[in-house]
């Protein structure tokens, strides 16, 4: 097993979660038990929805797709056709429309009054890995709609919805996931440390649950390809106490649905069931107040664990208080990008420091200044002068500015870090604050934790907290 001192493959609690307490632990497939190359499924997605637009007479022939330039946590201004960054506040720092970055004064034009409110019917939250392929058909388009090279009359938010359309019927067509089933090494990274992380969850009585929004066809091929080999029986259904297939996540989290299908699993064949979820069968359908009565257990008891950050984690906290975890394979790039950073961060708070104190200063001799001329009797300002202070700043200035352009460039190389917006939080990691209680990058780090692990949620700093930049330098 991975040694668990790296940073990169720790489990970060928001909220303090005693692993011991938990007796279920369910699990999301795709980007999840299954870590997918995102160039290669995503390069697919985008190539099959294309396809799909081309038909429907979109000049998209010469679209390509580019899996660097967009990022899990962006939003989309449909009233624009813009993608945003913005802080946990709703603070846009970063836009781009259609493919070009807008300038510091565009952005600061277009949003200095606006903020990014996720309940606004203008925005959508770009909150997974699936929706790589999304901004990148999008974003094209707008420029090709720009251009006046798409016909009829579409704004960008009937863009959006045709970008999407042809995704979702992308995947549900089966033709993408026929193609990635039939050649699983070119799609998947897979961790071998995963099935042992399984293993010995069952090995300390926890109950496991697979549920996806997979198709059953699709989820036996890539569960055995994935599993089969790591686990002593040679099938992975004997993983898992209860399998979920076409749960239709979120609903499956959010509604009560009574009556559903269970699979024939030789024959491919659905059949409907109405009660409880019975050990060793796969259901197509179904939903958790289900699962909670067949188990006999309460949320709070129940761990669950996805990509996703509204159909695996939001809602599955907001609605039943289920334990959650958040799944983030990027997580490991960006932390290993941080730590090259460490001696330059811990100089750039060095200088920044520096530049709070000068600034004070100015701002102490110019009162000085107007006292003075108030009431020639007032103390003189008994510091370096204001030109001279300005000066210090400039000379500060010239050594932070590449400083703070590099931190700015960790992580993706055109928006950043995923869990921060400048010097403040991102959007997306306030999000997963508000809804994961652990976030972590693959689900084989629970192995390294074991399942008797306790996650303590770590001390938050606040403004005021008292920071001592000499042990920032050590």
């Amino acid at each position: 097993m991975t040694d668990r001192m790296n940073p990169g493959r720790d489990i970060y609690a928001n909220r303090t979660l005693n692993l011991r307490s938990i007796e279920a632990i369910g699990y999301d497939m795709d980007y999840t038990l299954l870590h997918y190359r995102t160039e290669e499924w995503e390069g697919a997605a985008f190539e099959h929805a294309r396809r799909l637009l081309a038909e429907r007479g979109f000049p998209v022939a010469d679209l390509t797709f580019e899996a660097d330039r967009y990022l899990q946590g962006l939003v989309i201004d449909l009233d624009l056709g813009n993608l945003v960054k913005a802080t946990r506040f709703g603070y846009v720092i970063q836009a781009q429309h259609g493919t070009s970055q807008l300038t510091f004064d565009e952005l600061r034009k277009t949003y200095a009054n606006l903020f990014v409110d996720l309940g606004e019917p203008r925005f959508r939250f770009l909150n997974t890995m699936f929706s790589i392929s999304e901004a990148a058909l999008y974003a094209q388009l707008v420029d090709r709609l720009d251009a006046e090279e798409i016909t009829g009359p579409l704004g960008y938010d009937e863009l959006y919805r045709e970008v999407s359309s042809a995704l979702d019927q992308s995947h549900a067509i089966g033709t993408l996931k026929a193609e990635i089933a039939a050649d699983p090494d070119r799609f998947c990274d897979l961790d071998p440390d995963t099935a042992q992380t399984l293993l010995d969850q069952r090995l300390a009585g926890k109950r496991l649950l697979l549920i996806t929004n997979s198709e059953w066809s699709y989820t036996r091929a890539m569960m055995s390809y994935a599993f089969d080999r790591h686990v002593p029986s040679g099938s992975w259904r004997d993983l898992f106490d209860i399998v979920v297939v076409a749960a239709a996540k979120p609903r499956f989290f959010a509604e009560y649905i009574p009556a559903f299908r269970m699979v024939d699993t030789e024959r491919g064949l659905l059949q409907p069931h109405r009660g409880p979820l019975q050990v060793g069968d796969v259901y197509h359908g179904a939903c958790a107040r289900l699962v909670e009565q067949s188990l006999g257990l309460d949320g709070s008891h129940i761990l669950y664990a996805g990509d996703h950050l509204f159909g695996d984690v939001h809602v599955t906290k907001s609605v039943l208080r289920w334990r959650t975890a958040l799944i983030m394979r990027e997580l490991e790039t960006d932390i290993a990008d941080a730590n090259r950073f460490a001696k330059d961060e811990a100089e750039l708070r060095r200088l920044m420091a520096q530049k709070i104190e000068l600034e004070d200063m100015v701002a102490q001799a110019r009162l000085a200044e107007v006292r003075r001329s108030a009431d020639e009797s007032a103390p003189e300002w008994d510091g370096p002068s204001i030109s001279q202070l300005l000066e210090q700043l400039r000379e500060l200035d010239q050594r932070i500015t590449p400083l703070a352009k590099a931190s700015a460039e960790l992580g993706n190389p055109t928006w950043g870090p995923m869990m921060r917006a400048g010097n403040d939080k991102s959007m997306f990691a306030r999000q997963v604050e508000r809804y994961a209680d652990v976030y972590t990058s693959r689900v084989a780090n629970f192995g390294l934790r074991t399942p008797y692990a306790f996650l303590r949620a770590a001390r938050t700093s606040l403004p005021h907290d008292v920071i001592s930049w000499d042990s920032i330098q050590e």
